[in-house]
């Protein structure tokens, strides 16, 4: 992580002690009851665990609910953290202990037991919702408890599991307060998290410091107000008029583009990110792409290095394979497969398949999202220079998205994937196993294979050779075409420290770590 710019004010306040004829230095203290605002354009799909997966949501999670483990900042390995201790039992990696902590309460008092987190890991599965984080747990084949302990076991070796334990989908819930075989749809939270939701609605969540937290996190903060803007422009605008103290996901471009190590008043902290965006491609049987020939011709027309110039200002790098750069097994897949736009192989292509040209098809995405409308248009701009597509491309609500999108409504759309834990597995299972998160209705048996080959090893990196062959699988049968990485920025008043912890990689949003300084 590299800090665009820290200003560090010194300040010296003195008193005049008239009956001792001196000075004294008083020492500095923190406001840790003045609430920070947090800005973002994200949104929250659920405040139940079972019921979403995405950013918003899961930034929400990471404070108002505990895991058994956690990520610390910039770390590769999960801790623990509603856990006393986690392990797999023997050599096999099928079967996975945890001990909870002892003392740990819900918001009511009532005490945290190992009930509590088998009911919480059973009832995602059961309830399986359209967009949340069933698929996470796809080698989970049984939990027990007794007592304070908890033991999984597994269908399969998946050395990957305590990463996704230490998800939002691993989030503890109180059993008594969520129904088992559905969501729960009221505005509470109840989680033995670092923070106490006490108010939700759409435009906003009010979080408190909870004093019964007992976990990894070093203290719990100051108390939080978390802001949703339905677009960047209106985040740029609260920013501006410093309705909000910290500002995360994401400012327009060119306001990031824009940003100086000399300006005032604010802190700036740039780092790598593995946040990358693709363009999903439904290949059911009524769809346009059911062809691989047909998906393999779009991705020949994509220009990356115009998308990320003209849409985002070089404020993300574009993308050329299915995990991002910075994370083991990174390749170039698809730039091999396409080093440069080329039309004329495209039209050879669909020649090939005998498809009617320009193929059409419908793009869609999130009305709202970063510069999603822009690279909507620039997208159908590229693809009908051609003469070879024609594109219709159609803005949806975020929640309206997420479910055309899982019902299979949607030929084609943009959308973002933000790395659920530290490891190449987040970019593999949930995007291209069968069954994953995407639900574009890719399925292939050496993808699966490969997949469940790289969740044998313990030591990651001996994963990357299965990861790079699965990267070649996915570029030649284009079920997605990835577009772009992003750079994150995390802006923040002078006054306020932390900021950097908020996004690091790890999949955890640590607003406790945010202070007045």
């Amino acid at each position: 992580m590299r800090s665009v710019r820290w200003r560090i004010l010194a300040a010296l306040l003195v008193l005049a002690i008239a009956a001792i004829g001196g000075w004294q230095l008083l020492p500095a203290q923190r406001d840790e009851n003045r609430t920070i605002a947090v800005g973002t354009t994200d949104s929250v799909t659920s405040l139940d665990p079972a019921g979403a997966y995405d950013a918003g949501s899961w930034a929400l999670f990471s404070n108002v609910f505990q895991s058994l483990l956690t990520f610390e900042p910039g770390a590769a390995a999960p801790v623990p953290d509603a856990a006393e201790s986690c392990e797999f039992v023997g050599n096999a990696l099928t079967v996975y202990r945890c001990t909870l902590r002892q003392g740990l309460r819900f918001p009511s008092g009532r005490e945290v037991t190992g009930k509590d987190v088998k009911y919480s890991f059973d009832r995602v599965r059961r309830i399986n919702a359209d967009v949340g984080p069933a698929a996470l747990f796809a080698t989970l084949q049984s939990v027990t408890a007794d007592g304070l302990s908890v033991s999984f076991r597994l269908s399969s070796p998946d050395a990957t599991f305590p990463f996704k334990v230490a998800t939002g989908a691993g989030a503890i819930v109180d059993r008594t307060k969520y129904p088992t075989n559905r969501l729960r749809t009221d505005d509470g939270a109840d989680g033995s998290g670092p923070y106490t939701l006490t108010s939700y609605t759409d435009e906003q969540a009010r979080l408190t410091p909870n004093a019964d937290y007992r976990g990894a996190a070093r203290g719990t903060g100051s108390p939080v107000l978390m802001r949703y803007y339905k677009d960047s422009a209106a985040l740029q605008k609260a920013w501006k008029a410093r309705r909000v103290d910290v500002v995360t996901r994401t400012l327009p471009p060119a306001a990031l583009a824009a940003l100086s190590p000399s300006d005032l008043d604010q802190r700036v902290t740039e780092a790598d990110s593995t946040e990358t965006r693709n363009l999903v491609l439904n290949v059911r049987v009524d769809s346009p792409f059911h062809d691989r020939r047909v998906r393999q011709a779009l991705a020949a027309l994509i220009n990356r290095e115009k998308l990320v110039a003209d849409v985002y200002q070089g404020t993300t790098d574009p993308l050329y394979s299915l995990i991002p750069a910075g994370i083991t097994g990174h390749t170039t897949s698809f730039f091999d497969a396409n080093p440069k736009p080329d039309p004329q192989r495209a039209r050879r292509l669909l020649d090939e398949a005998g498809v009617s040209m320009p193929v059409r098809f419908t793009y869609g995405y999130a009305e709202g999202r970063g510069s999603s409308a822009a690279e909507a248009a620039e997208l159908k701009e590229q693809l009908e220079a051609s003469g070879l597509f024609y594109v219709t491309t159609k803005a949806y609500e975020w929640a309206a998205f997420q479910q055309r999108y899982a019902d299979g409504k949607l030929d084609a759309y943009g959308v973002g994937w933000v790395a659920d834990y530290p490891d190449p597995d987040t970019f593999s299972g949930p995007l291209v196993g069968t069954g994953g998160s995407l639900n574009n209705g890719y399925g292939s048996a050496q993808a699966d294979r490969l997949i469940k080959d790289s969740r044998r090893y313990e030591d990651r990196s001996r994963a990357a050779a299965d990861f790079k062959e699965l990267q070649d699988v996915v570029a030649q049968d284009v079920p997605l075409i990835p577009l772009w990485q992003r750079k994150e920025y995390v802006l923040s008043d002078e006054d306020v420290g932390g900021a950097q912890y908020l996004s690091d990689g790890t999949g955890v949003f640590r607003l406790w770590r945010l202070e007045w300084i």
